[in-house]
């Protein structure tokens, strides 16, 4: 019990030497701040309120857009070090992601059980009596599904 006692004490005087050690270090350091000239730098006075000759800072400009093409936009997504050139690499990028997906064992070669297996999945899923053929009702199931329009934001007004 003397020696945890003994030790806690001990922890904590070199907890307080660091402090007043660090103390010492910042007060030593600190530069004064000095107005040009050498003088203390006094506060600015604020114009009386309602002086009609009062006036902030003038908005800043709003920045506008440079409008681009659709065509712009897309050689834009595909040039990913933007210096205004589309390697194969680039162009292959979003394609090498989707290959990824689907190489499940990992080896860089995609088989035809990888490949089509989004499609075998599909198409057991619309064969309900799994007789292994698709009548016109099952293969209908397999449409892609419509998107849904954009949701548009309510508004909120006031004296609504």
């Amino acid at each position: 019990m003397g020696r945890f006692l003994a030790g806690s004490v001990a922890a904590l005087l070199l907890v307080a030497a660091g402090l007043f050690w660090w103390q010492s270090e910042a007060e030593r350091t600190a530069q004064p701040l000095v107005a040009h000239g050498g003088a203390k730098a006094q506060p600015l006075a604020l114009p009386p309120e309602g002086d009609p000759n009062a006036r902030g800072a003038p908005p800043p400009a709003v920045p506008e857009a440079s409008p681009r093409t659709r065509e712009q936009k897309r050689f834009d997504r595909y040039d990913r070090n933007r210096d205004g050139i589309v390697t194969r690499a680039e162009m292959m990028a979003s394609r090498a992601a989707a290959f990824r997906k689907l190489d499940k064992d990992g080896n860089n070669l995609l088989s035809f059980e990888e490949w089509a297996v989004r499609t075998s999945d599909r198409f057991a899923g619309a064969d309900h009596d799994r007789d292994g053929r698709l009548s016109r009702a099952e293969f209908a199931t397999t449409a892609p599904k419509p998107r849904a329009p954009a949701k548009q934001a309510a508004c909120v007004c006031e004296g609504d």
